[in-house]
């Protein structure tokens, strides 16, 4: 299936599009919040990750929520992230993505962004999509599975 097109902001203003990652294997993981511990354990886990992901074809790590670039850019810093975080304020593309739906906490449901994660081919193609990830273990499966891919 062909990856869906994107225009937004990241942590520092500039606007991404999906053809920015032509030609490399793109990892784009949808989280609810910056700064709340799942989502900085995920985030963590794909920074300590990263030059492993990077090793594997060329691939890049690129996270999105509805938070501002200057929340993103916060959440950057403070636990020194080395991947793009693109800020989807309107929830279009989360919405487009099918990331957005019903959500449990405590006993109370609602609206929210759903853990789902997809990875893209260098051709444009969305070649895995993984919904409601463990934020702990999910960059080791993002591992195994994109040297599964490069094999074939």
């Amino acid at each position: 299936m062909k990856a869906l097109e994107f225009s937004l902001p990241d942590q520092n203003g500039t606007i991404r599009s999906l053809a920015d990652y032509k030609g490399q294997w793109l990892v784009l993981y949808f989280y609810p919040k910056d700064n709340t511990p799942g989502c900085t354990k995920e985030a963590c886990n794909f920074r300590d990750a990263r030059d492993q992901i990077a090793s594997l074809g060329n691939s890049v790590v690129v996270g999105v929520s509805k938070d501002t670039p200057s929340s993103h850019l916060k959440f950057i810093e403070k636990h020194n992230l080395n991947f793009t975080l693109l800020s989807d304020e309107s929830g279009d593309m989360i919405t487009a993505y099918k990331s957005w739906g019903q959500k449990k906490f405590m006993g109370k449901t609602y609206q929210g962004i759903l853990r789902n994660t997809f990875i893209i081919s260098p051709a444009g193609e969305i070649v895995r999509e993984y919904l409601g990830v463990n934020p702990v273990t999910h960059a080791a499966q993002i591992i195994t599975d994109l040297q599964e891919l490069q094999k074939a």
